[in-house]
């Protein structure tokens, strides 16, 4: 008995020890899970944001699209996934998906500004992705959408470069934690799957 719980922690200690860690941030599971909508009710078309370009786009512009809003900042460890939004945008924005990226500085790793981060973002990662000004995405001074998102859905991001992806018709489809890879084929599948269906407003 007592030999097998020594072997039991040794195999719980080996397991702890090997287990990836998240770039500067909490620890991250092996397998990033997306987080299923828990409700069919579309975001509110009205809500808006304001770009680095001095556009307004509000929610009800992107319909029969795609969107796949991503917390960002320039200084985080995740920020080289920049590179690989860039490149789904490049590869499926002509099937209607659109990416949004809305920098924070909520967890301390954005610069002072939207205009900054863009270059920044443009020099290092060659990412010419939507960028909206600075924003907050958490807490009772979050943006509009963000406080939509935790008080429907439940969601508030942890981190940097949370995601959320919504439907052609504007519903919530799922939320991804900053370890999931945009390339990743698990999260390319549920893009593809949500291209591939057509919008019902």
């Amino acid at each position: 008995m007592r030999l097998s719980l020594t072997l039991a922690c040794m195999l719980s200690c080996v397991s702890f020890a090997t287990a990836p860690a998240r770039a500067d941030g909490p620890a991250a599971t092996p397998e990033p899970i997306a987080v299923k909508a828990r409700s069919a009710m579309p975001v509110p078309g009205d809500l808006s944001f304001d770009l680095v370009e001095g556009e307004t786009v509000s929610l009800a512009d992107f319909r029969g699209k795609v969107v796949l809003v991503v917390n960002t900042a320039s200084k985080c460890g995740f920020a080289p996934q920049f590179t690989e939004l860039q490149e789904m945008s490049e590869t499926y924005g002509r099937d209607g998906l659109v990416i949004l990226t809305v920098p924070s500085n909520d967890f301390r790793q954005e610069l002072s500004t939207a205009e900054e981060a863009k270059r920044y973002c443009a020099l290092t990662f060659g990412a010419e992705l939507p960028m909206a000004q600075l924003a907050k995405v958490k807490g009772p001074q979050a943006h509009p959408f963000y406080r939509w998102m935790r008080e429907t859905e439940g969601f508030e991001p942890s981190w940097n470069f949370n995601k959320v992806l919504l439907g052609r018709d504007g519903s919530v489809i799922a939320t991804y934690p900053a370890s999931a890879e945009p390339l990743s084929s698990w999260m390319l599948g549920d893009v593809k799957a949500a291209l591939a269906t057509a919008s019902r407003g």
